[in-house]
């Protein structure tokens, strides 16, 4: 155990004490004989605690109790034909255990996972699982980060999911956290330089990434990626906030482990994946090592949520702004982002770079996320006629595209911003901590109390609604999209350079040319007339569709997928 300033150490196993020895570098040992499999222990630093071990596999009572030995070697695992998930050609999924099924845990969301096999995505990501206080949490707020949320079903109820998963032929990628801990239960002071003493985000003190004792703080976050990675079976990880990351150093942290995961997967024998949420929209992010860059395998693209949301909802408030108008959504498609060093209204300054040759499957899109809902005060989704849109353009676009959880059926449910803080500090500023956060976002502040229970419950998925018609007619369109994609190379083509865009000046419909296909797109709830020839329908989300001699009559709200008529010679 590392406690590079502490000057007598003893660790409590089962309610007696053990001396540790001090060795070089600020590291402590001893050799507890009687200490096993679930074993309770915490460290005792010149007197004070005891508290969990910052390596803690496993908290069983908690944030605020004792941590417990948990030997890995002890789960059976059968995924041993599993050869891993490239994130090229793949759509993701993102949950929220505890939101997902009523029962908000691992072995229930295994239940489910029948679902996503027909609805056709490729890889499960699951937003954070460390523990954190309380019984519900977004995620966010997670401390003892080497260990697995109990009220989830702990680290045996993930490695279960997981060897679902893979028997089900699904990946599994893991949102981490390595920008900030919660603000409740994160015991790292005591022990040594984990942070800089500075506010790194708006959501808690930067992690020391670069000052004194910085070497192993640093190889606390690797080696945490690596334990999901390699013990608990997991196909990559989703790094929240890289841009958090406060890291002046030669070799940037994300870089640094870019190097460690690659050697991990030549081990393992199956790819890795390593997916930065970043908002700089700098190409570097996404580039190879050998070329200068930090070598994730892909970044979350907000430009692209935005431009779709802003064309089928018509929103223009907050950031939102810069997106406004179709010209907006072609340069999205075609070039990845919309800010690539132009001026960005919402920062007051510019913003970005080109993403030359960078191919679309390294930008993962979305038309709805846990943040895009959440960070909404009422935690609203799109309607259906903006959903069934907006999927049409998302998967037949030349990103790698993510679904969020309850989105293919048009969910009534909302996905609200919850926590479960035990201190009453805390707990009763949570609101207006977040209100506080969106500030200019250009909401009206109505939303619910965090830390009300009914604001978690409510925000759980209802699978009843599958029952419905129209919910079960849109899931079948999700399906029928999601199929054609793989079905025609065209549609998941990543090159850019490849994809045209026209648009009506009127702000009214759109065409997108995927090769020989084109993806027809009327926005306005009026029909109307979009250039070209109709050709051989593949898909289409409503009926009538006609040719005519002046191009193709589509319904309002409407979007048809087809193989035009080539040229007369």
């Amino acid at each position: 155990m590392w406690a590079p300033r502490a000057t007598a150490v003893d660790v409590d196993v089962d309610g007696r004490r053990h001396p540790l020895t001090a060795g070089a570098g600020g590291w402590w040992s001893a050799e507890v004989a009687e200490a096993g499999h679930g074993s309770r222990y915490g460290f005792v630093l010149d007197g004070d605690g005891p508290y969990p071990d910052p390596r803690s596999r496993r908290q069983p009572e908690g944030v605020f109790g004792p941590s417990a030995v948990y030997e890995h070697d002890r789960f059976t695992w059968a995924d041993h034909d599993w050869k891993g998930r490239d994130l090229r050609g793949s759509v993701i999924y993102e949950l929220h255990i505890g939101t997902f099924t009523p029962e908000g845990t691992f072995e229930a969301a295994a239940d489910r996972l029948q679902h996503l096999v027909e609805l056709g995505v490729d890889l499960v990501e699951i937003m954070p699982v460390a523990p954190v206080p309380g019984t519900r949490n977004w995620g966010y707020d997670g401390v003892d980060l080497y260990a697995v949320n109990e009220t989830y079903g702990g680290p045996d109820g993930l490695k279960t999911f997981v060897d679902a998963c893979h028997r089900a032929g699904l990946g599994v990628l893991l949102d981490v956290v390595y920008n900030h801990l919660g603000p409740s239960g994160n015991f790292l002071h005591p022990f040594g330089p984990y942070f800089s003493g500075f506010a790194g985000s708006y959501w808690g003190e930067a992690v020391n990434l670069d000052g004194p004792g910085s070497d192993v703080v640093r190889r606390y976050f690797i080696d945490n990626a690596l334990q999901w990675l390699r013990d608990y079976h997991l196909d990559g990880l989703r790094l929240d906030a890289v841009h958090a990351l406060h890291d002046r150093r030669a070799t940037h942290l994300l870089a640094e482990l870019a190097d460690e995961t690659d050697a991990l997967a030549c081990s393992l024998g199956r790819p890795l994946t390593l997916i930065a949420e970043s908002d700089l929209n700098d190409p570097r992010t996404v580039r190879s090592r050998d070329a200068g860059g930090l070598g994730m395998t892909a970044q979350w693209d907000d430009d692209v949520h935005h431009a779709l949301h802003t064309a089928v909802s018509g929103e223009t408030h907050g950031y939102y702004a810069d997106f406004a108008g179709l010209p907006a959504l072609a340069k999205v498609l075609t070039r990845g982002v919309l800010h690539d060093g132009g001026h960005s209204s919402f920062r007051e300054r510019a913003h970005g770079a080109p993403l030359t040759g960078v191919p679309g499957h390294r930008l993962v899109a979305c038309l709805q996320n846990h943040d895009q809902i959440g960070n909404r005060p009422a935690g609203d989704r799109l309607p259906m006629p903006a959903l069934k849109l907006g999927a049409g353009l998302l998967l037949t676009s030349p990103f790698t595209p993510m679904l969020f959880m309850g989105e293919e059926w048009g969910a009534g449910t909302p996905f609200l911003f919850f926590s479960d803080h035990v201190e009453p500090h805390l707990r009763e500023s949570e609101g207006g901590r977040r209100q506080k956060e969106f500030e200019g976002f250009g909401y009206a502040w109505e939303a619910p109390d965090p830390s009300d229970e009914e604001t978690f419950l409510r925000s759980k998925l209802d699978w009843d609604e599958l029952k419905g018609e129209e919910h079960w007619s849109l899931l079948c369109w999700y399906r029928d999209l999601i199929a054609l994609r793989k079905a025609l190379p065209e549609l998941s083509d990543p090159r850019l350079d490849r994809v045209r865009v026209e648009t009506d000046p009127a702000g009214d419909w759109l065409v997108v040319r995927r090769g020989p296909l084109a993806v027809s797109v009327n926005l306005s709830t009026e029909t109307r007339t979009l250039p070209g020839t109709l050709g051989t329908v593949l898909l289409a989300s409503d009926e009538p569709i006609e040719a005519g001699e002046d191009g193709i009559r589509l319904p309002g709200q409407s979007l048809v997928i087809h193989r035009p008529l080539p040229p007369t010679p």
